[in-house]
């Protein structure tokens, strides 16, 4: 319970953050399918989030080293907020792009924050129990985000604007907290070779997550307009999708600390390429089956980062681990960026199942590659526990580092 105070400003800001910032994605795309932009004009927004998120996770730290923890909270939150208010008094997708550029820089800008200040709070004896509740607020915050889109009107000013007060809103736990503010975290080098180098095969799941990941974040609302569902239920559709990869994290991590990693991944690929198929045909039989079809989805694709990280870190040293964590970020960031422009193209061509198309066949090959790095060397004589890992910015890594170690 004191760990749970001592945090409770960070975890509200979290949860606020989330719920602002969160829900923009979801009902970006509604909206624009009601204004008329095209397949390919939505994607693109979802592609500038990722951009901007990118940058962030890169300037953040060097911006706490100039103006603090809190200035740099309250910049990133107002330029997040900005973006938001800004969406219906310029109805352009070619501004909206923009916005949501602001929105990735907020989104990784507040998280690079939030985890320096973690990890500087943080003790090896609360570690565990810190990560395992912030891991159960971001999904919350998450899953809330989804479910808030089925009571928003799309392309509504009074909608962009209560998303707007709410990431706002995530100012003030921060700003106003009495708790000392740590020392300026260093930024970790961005190495992407590393990660190569160290495992080819963890450096494509990652690849092939992002595009995963994001391709469904930032599209699956258009995919569920065109199948036919209503806003509240394209809220439940999105929903289904993050709690069936919140039920995945015990299980597929007990199979990846006993089993060799690369086997898991594999497995999981197939079972995602399967899940792609599933959902598509499910389309035709029901509201049910489409829920239960993408939860499975969530299940098997949302893991596929964290295993695939874990597969990493067991040929890194200890000195590598912040680095290499930066790494496989960046090639996630990569996959992110391209994936709902690449999605939205194929939409716009070829019809709604084109996405799902485009998911099956990046893990496919994911499952080929995996096969021929398995005869290329054999499984790692030691093995870090595998760990849930958000990709939330490039220091996440230094609040995992003390797990991998023992």
């Amino acid at each position: 319970m004191r760990l749970l105070i001592s945090f409770a400003a960070l975890f509200l800001s979290v949860v606020l953050l989330q719920l602002g910032l969160g829900g923009v994605a979801p009902l970006d795309a509604i909206s624009g399918v009601q204004l008329g932009f095209s397949t390919s004009q939505i994607g693109l927004l979802g592609s500038a989030h990722f951009f901007g998120f990118f940058i962030g996770c890169w300037w953040a730290p060097r911006l706490m080293g100039s103006v603090g923890h809190s200035r740099a909270f309250a910049a990133m939150t107002a330029a997040g907020t900005l973006g938001i208010l800004a969406h219906m008094m310029v109805v352009d997708p070619y501004a909206w792009a923009l916005m949501r550029l602001t929105s990735g820089l907020a989104v990784a800008g507040c998280y690079t924050i939030i985890e320096a200040w973690l990890q500087a709070k943080v003790t090896n004896e609360t570690r565990g129990r810190a990560m395992g509740v912030y891991r159960v607020v971001d999904i919350v915050g998450s899953l809330g985000a989804q479910l808030m889109i089925g009571v928003l009107e799309p392309a509504s000013y009074l909608s962009y604007n209560i998303l707007a007060l709410l990431c706002c809103l995530a100012i003030f736990p921060m700003t106003l907290s009495k708790a000392e503010a740590p020392e300026m975290p260093e930024a970790p080098r961005l190495r992407p070779g590393l990660a190569w180098r160290l495992s080819p095969l963890a450096s494509a799941g990652v690849v092939v997550s992002g595009v995963t990941g994001a391709a469904f974040r930032m599209v699956g609302p258009l995919y569920g307009t065109e199948v036919g569902l209503r806003a509240d239920q394209i809220a439940l559709f999105l929903a289904a999708y993050v709690l069936g990869g919140a039920f995945a994290q015990y299980p597929i991590g007990w199979l990846a600390d006993r089993f060799d990693r690369r086997t898991v991944l594999i497995g999981l690929s197939v079972a995602a390429a399967a899940a792609c198929g599933a959902t598509v045909l499910a389309a035709g039989h029901g509201i049910v089956a489409i829920f239960l079809a993408v939860g499975a989805f969530g299940f098997v694709t949302m893991p596929v980062y964290s295993v695939s990280t874990a597969h990493a870190h067991d040929y890194a040293t200890q000195m590598e681990r912040v680095e290499l964590s930066a790494a496989l970020m960046f090639l996630y960031a990569v996959g992110a960026i391209a994936s709902p422009l690449i999605a939205a193209l194929l939409i716009d061509r070829f019809g709604p199942p084109a996405m799902f198309a485009m998911i099956a066949v990046a893990n496919l090959a994911l499952v080929l590659f995996g096969l021929a790095r398995m005869r290329a060397r054999p499984a790692p004589d030691a093995r870090t526990p595998y760990t849930y890992e958000p990709r939330t910015s490039f220091l996440i890594g230094r609040l995992l580092r003390g797990r991998r170690d023992r």
